[in-house]
């Protein structure tokens, strides 16, 4: 029988997730779990590249696996846990660190985006995040990783360092590629269509979280910008907006496009940011309830992170053993 290919992916404990990261990656995660060998990390080494609070980092980066379960992770399918509880994440990116040249890591956009925004804590962190990235991925010898537009630099490295440690080594990681879903929008911004939603956005009506309130949702949604325009139609090159509006209920309410166009002829844009409001509501309610329920046993968290680093940690260990007998380590 053919095993099943292994997927990696991770999620940072940064704050808010958007119905943009939901529809983007979340959904997904839930759906690959039916046909693939999947594991899910709450990246919380890769958070303090930024400054933060422990203690909050510590709420946060339980809160992020409670709400991953609260989407439909299954711990019994998938294996779910936190970055810091498997310390070969960190031994893995040393290695890989001595292998990797820093013209590389200079030339990611990232390092240069994040240390335009972060000019007072240009750390070396934030220079070698993506080798750590790689570790990630490598140590499970993952066969395919979600990415979007903005780490595919980060997946090319990760690539890189895997041929070029199986080429001083012999074999030993897998190597990765891209898993692009075959469905999936680009949400944007209900402020600035133009832009993608993000949860960093200083205006709190540009994006919807995961776990807003109804009235909080019906509200932002209603504010949302579309143009002077009376029809409604799929224009995303000139009517972002409106475009927008209509991508979100596509997905929420499942139904292509072009059902979702006609669904809105000859109606104008209160019903839809009406009917698009109640699909988002419809589709976060449970999610939110869930997620309360589980962040109220703390206790019970805790033992779902520390069953999914135990798990993890099993794999982690036997590559950690034949990457530092390669490279001369005592592997015991």
């Amino acid at each position: 029988m053919e095993s099943k290919k292994r997927i990696f992916s991770g999620i940072q404990p940064s704050g808010d997730i958007t119905i943009g990261n939901y529809i983007g990656a979340l959904r997904n995660w839930i759906e690959l779990q039916d046909g693939y060998d999947c594991i899910y990390c709450v990246v919380d080494m890769h958070a303090i590249t930024v400054k933060q609070d422990a203690s909050v980092l510590r709420k946060r980066s339980l809160d992020t696996l409670a709400l991953l379960l609260a989407c439909g992770v299954d711990p019994d399918r998938s294996i779910l846990y936190i970055q810091s509880h498997v310390p070969e994440h960190a031994m893995l990116n040393w290695v890989l660190c001595c292998k990797t040249y820093i013209g590389e890591l200079q030339r990611m956009t990232q390092f240069k985006d994040k240390s335009a925004r972060h000019e007072d804590n240009i750390n070396a962190g934030l220079l070698t995040y993506p080798v750590l990235m790689a570790a990630d991925i490598l140590l499970y010898r993952a066969d395919l990783v979600p990415v979007g537009i903005d780490q595919k630099q980060h997946l090319e490295l990760a690539r890189d360092l895997c041929v070029r440690f199986n080429n001083a080594y012999g074999d030993t990681f897998v190597l990765p590629e891209p898993y692009i879903p075959k469905t999936g929008a680009r949400i944007r911004s209900l402020q600035e269509p133009e832009k993608k939603m993000s949860k960093s956005d200083s205006n709190p009506n540009a994006y919807i979280n995961i776990l807003d309130e109804p009235d909080a949702i019906m509200r932002k949604i209603k504010r949302a910008v579309t143009d002077c325009e009376s029809v409604i139609a799929y224009e995303p090159e000139t009517r972002a907006g409106v475009a927008n509006l209509l991508e979100i209920y596509s997905v929420m309410k499942n139904l292509p496009m072009e059902a979702c166009v006609k669904r809105f002829e000859n109606l104008g844009y209160g019903e839809l940011k009406q009917a698009v409001a109640e699909a988002v509501i419809e589709v976060l309610s449970p999610i939110r309830q869930r997620y309360n329920e589980l962040v109220a046993d703390r206790k019970a968290l805790l033992r779902i992170a520390e069953d999914g680093a135990e798990k993890a940690r099993a794999i982690a260990r036997k590559t950690m053993g034949k990457v530092y007998h390669k490279v001369g380590f005592d592997s015991k």
